[in-house]
């Protein structure tokens, strides 16, 4: 069957330009999104102006969403005419010098992981009236190929008709482009006349600017249709054998992805996690991911399934053939899974790297490897995660590759990396979203078709300084293998040889570059940006620096961070080791850091730990915190049924009802705003799952549950699902659902209510409101009492606690303690908040 290759672009830029809620005059008159794309390197600028149309001061707040695997170079704010740069300096210089901003409760990070594959800058600067604001930024990124194709991403979602409204995407591919294709979830016929896309062999330009007019969502109506993704796909040709060699100012660069060639056989055991963490939909989505994946295997792969709790337990004494028979007999055994017990991870490594050593009749020419599935922390067995991974990379001792998924956050991320690239595999998170089966799925095609194994790069040793990685382990069909460097001499002939097993054979493979040749192709100054290939080859050793540092013994690890900072600091990129210092006007804000996240940064505090013994029962994980001056740790526990932020005095609630007598609860009526929330459990859950909001103007009735929303007006019942995003505006009531994600009905000048359909561990609603102050002091209910009647003592003179307080509330008096709970409000940054637990009956 012919295999095609498509070139993988993985370029997300999102961009997001807000104005504060409530101030309209904030306008964006002019947004832009410039992208060029040479040679696999994309150099993404994003600028945004403002005006404020107010009579008084107005805040404006700038967010771009960027693929997590580029480096910000650059950002700054023009307010007026006066240019406020961003500074990049060494982390910990940089945090040491704004850590009393920070005490004060100023914000100190400005960039956060949005998701799985985005982070998000964000920045707020005050501007006068009638002033304007220019916000401008720039990042950087080699362009990763996976499952062969390039695919540039661009969010949309501006929030307002923009006036001036652009995206550019240039792209120069000197092997010529095979093929481009642009979609969009937003598209309609009007905006598809925006959108031109000019191409000829090597080039293409692809712009989208789309007039006020073409945005709106009908002409009576100033809602913008651009929200969602906008995207460019695109392949390049390949002939040449050894790949493709680029030249520029004495730095090259090398890709090298064959394609159609035969597939090494597999011999794979799957280590899935099965504790009690992993019951609900975790357990099933992991169903349903084996369930696809074993339809994948390949008749000559060999398999076997290690499951593990507290105990271990092997599916087969030994690795089986991917027999359709075998297949069949495997799909049954998955189905059979539950989750139950602790997490012996220590054991059940140990038992896949035995069955490999004892296994026989595997292929001669073959690849083996060992993919973990965990959610958790090791609780059984060896605890100590240095242990563990000093036992696994003895026993696997360059012999297998390890792959290592977590699932969700309360895994270690950094264990499991350390173990991964200790033993030439990576590691992955899975974020606990409606896609993780196709999360899991998708890493598994990654890994699923070898073609080379033992990859040497090899070029004149006298000739190049600052090489990169040249040497690997396993290339996997539809990936790329980038080197790069400095050519120390003048050549006229740069020679290549490329030596490398294959299924069939072994592969010796040479060429020599014609250096003049090479470099002539870029002399077309509008598709490259400066010395584009040294700040690839630059952004390229940083990036090994920092990941070879992870697995490094100590002493090497601060040499190989030494080194990193240093090509940081001199090609100004934002880096885990470098922050950029965002300047504002003298009579703002100051000490704001851009930070890069890493995907360790994004997970609870305590699973940063090393060597812990701690256990935990399933759905719980700890969170580390300071008392009296002392590192303590703390449970994360479920999700509260209710989070309520109160503005006087400045608390957080977490609040659980008994509902057992009761199973519909009279939540908050407010007689001032026309507003009753009622409240029902589900049977056999302690979780509420299903609200009926009430309106006195406009009369409406909304009806809200796990299968959708009814809005009731006038007798008339109008239906909407979670499985799509709708707005709906009745006599000034704003009703607006964002697909599979969350409820809002909101009226001006008044409490904001709003539900986020939460699906993990179990389905439940998850009620909060917005806008709290415009209570009045009138609301009552089991909720509402809160917001009017709560009073918390002051034991300053007595001996409690400090994570214990006394909440009186309406007359009675109820005992709180501090506790970290799941945070289901979508505002919320990710993680764990903290809060006062409190239980009522009503």
């Amino acid at each position: 069957m012919e295999q095609r290759t498509l070139l993988a672009l993985l370029v997300f830029s999102s961009l997001i330009v807000l104005a504060e809620a409530q101030k309209p005059a904030i306008e964006i008159y002019s947004l832009h999104v410039d992208c060029k794309v040479t040679a696999r390197f994309a150099h993404t600028v994003i600028t945004s102006r403002i005006v404020n149309r107010a009579n008084e001061s107005r805040e404006a707040t700038f967010e771009v969403e960027l693929p997590k695997t580029a480096f910000i170079t650059n950002f700054s704010m023009s307010i007026d005419g006066k240019v406020y740069p961003g500074v990049i300096k060494e982390k910990a210089a940089a945090q040491k010098e704004y850590d009393t901003a920070v005490s004060r409760g100023q914000s100190a990070g400005l960039v956060k992981i949005r998701d799985r594959k985005l982070e998000l800058f964000h920045v707020s600067v005050s501007i006068a009236a009638a002033s304007k604001v220019t916000f401008e930024l720039t990042y950087e990124e080699l362009l990763k190929r996976q499952l062969g194709k390039f695919e540039l991403l661009i969010k949309v979602r501006p929030k307002q008709l923009v006036k001036h409204y652009q995206i550019d995407v240039h792209i120069f591919e000197p092997q010529g482009i095979r093929f481009l294709e642009t979609d969009s979830t937003f598209m309609t016929n009007e905006l598809t006349e925006a959108l031109t896309k000019v191409q000829n062999e090597t080039k293409a330009h692809i712009l989208f600017k789309p007039t006020i007019d073409q945005q709106k969502v009908n002409p009576e109506l100033d809602e913008t249709l651009l929200n969602g993704d906008f995207v460019v796909r695109y392949d390049v040709k390949r002939e040449a054998t050894v790949g493709d060699i680029q030249i520029v100012n004495g730095y090259f660069v090398h890709y090298f992805a064959p394609s159609e060639m035969p597939v090494f056989p597999k011999n794979v055991i799957f280590v899935i996690d099965r504790s009690g963490s992993m019951a609900g939909r975790k357990i099933e989505q992991t169903r349903d991911a084996l369930l696809k994946i074993l339809q994948d295997l390949r008749p000559e792969d060999h398999f076997s399934f290690i499951t593990f709790s507290n105990r271990v337990e092997e599916w087969k004494s030994s690795l089986l053939p991917a027999t359709e028979e075998n297949v069949a007999s495997a799909a049954a055994f998955v189905q059979t899974l539950f989750a139950r017990g602790g997490t012996d991870i220590n054991g059940a490594l140990l038992t896949a790297v035995g069955a490999l050593d004892k296994a026989e009749n595997l292929p001669e020419r073959s690849v083996s490897m060992i993919i973990l599935l965990t959610d958790g922390q090791p609780t059984s067995g060896e605890t100590n995660v240095e242990e563990i991974q000093e036992n696994i990379q003895k026993a696997i001792n360059g012999k297998y590759a390890l792959f290592c998924l977590g699932f969700g956050f309360d895994v270690s991320y950094k264990f499991l990396e350390k173990m991964a690239l200790s033993n030439g595999g990576i590691a992955r998170r899975i974020y606990e979203n409606a896609d993780a089966a196709l999360q899991l799925q998708g890493f598994y095609q990654e890994v699923a078709t070898p073609i080379l194994m033992k990859i040497e790069m090899q070029y004149p040793e006298n000739a190049i300084e600052g090489l990169t990685k040249n040497n690997f382990a396993l290339f996997f069909e539809g990936s790329e293998i980038v080197v790069s460097g400095k050519i120390r001499n003048e050549l006229d002939l740069l020679p290549v040889e490329i030596k490398a097993q294959s299924h069939t054979s072994d592969l010796t493979l040479k060429e020599e570059a014609n250096v003049k040749e090479k470099e002539q192709i870029f002399q077309d100054q509008r598709y490259i940006f400066g010395n584009f290939i040294e700040r690839l080859w630059a952004y390229l050793t940083i990036q090994q620096l920092l990941e070879k540092a992870i697995s490094a013994p100590e002493e090497d690890q601060k040499a190989l961070e030494a080194q990193a900072l240093e090509l940081s600091l001199q090609y100004s990129f934002v880096t885990p080791l470098t922050s950029m210092v965002v300047t504002k006007p003298a009579d703002q804000q100051q000490g704001e850091l851009a930070n890069k996240p890493t995907e360790a940064d994004n997970e609870k505090p305590s699973n940063r730990l090393v060597g812990t013994t701690s256990r935990m029962r399933a759905g719980s994980a700890p969170v580390s915190r300071l008392m009296g001056g002392v590192r303590v740790q703390a449970l994360v526990e479920e999700h509260p049924q209710f989070l309520l932020e109160l503005a006087k005095p400045s608390e957080t609630i977490c609040l659980n009802i008994d509902g057992k007598l009761q199973p519909s609860v009279h939540l908050l009526s407010d007689p001032e705003q026309g507003l009753t929330v009622m409240g029902k459990l589900g049977d056999g859950t302690n979780q509420f799952v299903e609200f009926r909001i009430n309106y006195v103007n406009p009369p409406v009735q909304i009806h809200v549950s796990a299968d959708g929303i009814v809005v009731s007006h006038n007798n008339e019942n109008t239906r909407l699902p979670w499985t799509e995003s709708a707005t709906s505006t009745i006599q000034g009531l704003r009703v607006s659902v964002e697909k599979e994600r969350s409820f809002t009905a909101s009226l001006p000048d008044t409490v904001t209510v709003k539900i986020s359909l939460v699906k993990f561990p179990d389905v439940f609603l998850g009620l909060y409101f917005l806008d709290t102050n415009h209570f009045s002091d009138k609301v009552s209910g089991a909720l509402g009492q809160f917001y009017s009647k709560a009073q918390f003592r002051d034991n300053s003179n007595t001996n409690q606690r400090a994570d214990e307080r006394l909440l009186t509330v309406s007359g009675s008096e109820h005992k709180v303690s501090r506790m970290y709970k799941k945070d289901y409000r979508l505002e919320s940054a990710r993680g764990p908040v903290s809060c006062w637990s409190i239980d009522l009956t009503p």
